[in-house]
């Protein structure tokens, strides 16, 4: 028995749809990894766990990771391409470099998939995009921008076939800033769209004031003001499946409904 954590979330859910067979765990199972005594049902008969942590610190997981323990054997946890640089890039790299590190010291069998950045957050933009034609906000290093749908894909190969012990890295087929992606997204739509970036501080100041909590304002502002500019691109989509990475042009043809 698999176990898929976060299914309610892209990658979870398309992992759940990819393995019928496994237990999904969201947020209507009644089941929370933030307390490890609700668990118990949901791992009963469980051998493998996917995990994807759903909080901005790792604060819990040591515990979460011991009540897994007791029931399952592996552990396939997703973290961030962005590890690589070091824990004190941003607070998001931080967080994923500490939760490495408690799977590996878990007594689980581990594998990490380090992702890089989602396509998927591009959806953050459709408001914007309904209501016009540019798109504000703070700028990012560019990054090979990965289809979540070949993450879910890179997890079930890794869920069903282990390689333990291995850190496996997936990014997408090229390396797109924000403004790569906003034109591609553009050709999509067929529209003329307009990347217009936002200084740091107003950006901070614009979504503290729309009512986010603190912690998670910092963390995406961290990201997008610390983390660098990466030129890696991996050929792991395609050792996993067997198909290579999707570009973000594909992903924005499926998903050009949410924009208009």
């Amino acid at each position: 028995m698999i176990l898929v954590t976060g299914a309610g979330g892209n990658v979870g859910r398309a992992v759940a749809a990819l393995l019928p067979d496994a237990r999904p765990l969201d947020r209507r199972s009644g089941a929370d990894l933030a307390r490890p005594d609700t668990l118990t049902e949901a791992l009963q008969d469980v051998e493998t766990v996917f995990l994807i942590w759903p909080f901005l610190t790792s604060d819990g997981a040591g515990a979460t990771l011991a009540k897994i323990a007791e029931h399952a054997r592996r552990v396939v946890y997703l973290s961030s391409s962005a590890v690589r640089f070091g824990a004190d890039t941003d607070p998001i790299t931080r967080l994923h470099a500490d939760l490495e590190a408690a799977v590996r010291g878990s007594g689980l069998d581990w594998t990490i998939l380090r992702a890089d950045t989602f396509a998927s957050n591009a959806l953050g933009w459709a408001g914007q995009l309904r209501a016009g034609d540019t798109v504000r906000g703070p700028d990012s290093a560019a990054t090979a921008v990965i289809d979540p749908a070949d993450v879910a894909a890179s997890a079930v190969r890794l869920l069903t076939d282990p390689r333990p012990g291995t850190t496996q890295t997936v990014t997408g087929p090229e390396v797109l800033a924000r403004a790569d992606q906003v034109a591609i997204l553009g050709a999509a739509l067929g529209r003329q769209l307009t990347f217009e970036p936002t200084p740091y501080d107003e950006a901070r100041a614009q979504l503290t004031a729309d009512g986010r909590p603190a912690a998670l304002v910092e963390a995406l502002i961290g990201s997008a003001e610390r983390r660098p500019r990466s030129d890696l691109i991996t050929t792991t989509v395609q050792d996993l499946t067997g198909r290579p990475a999707r570009g973000f042009r594909a992903w924005a043809d499926r998903n050009a409904a949410f924009f208009s």
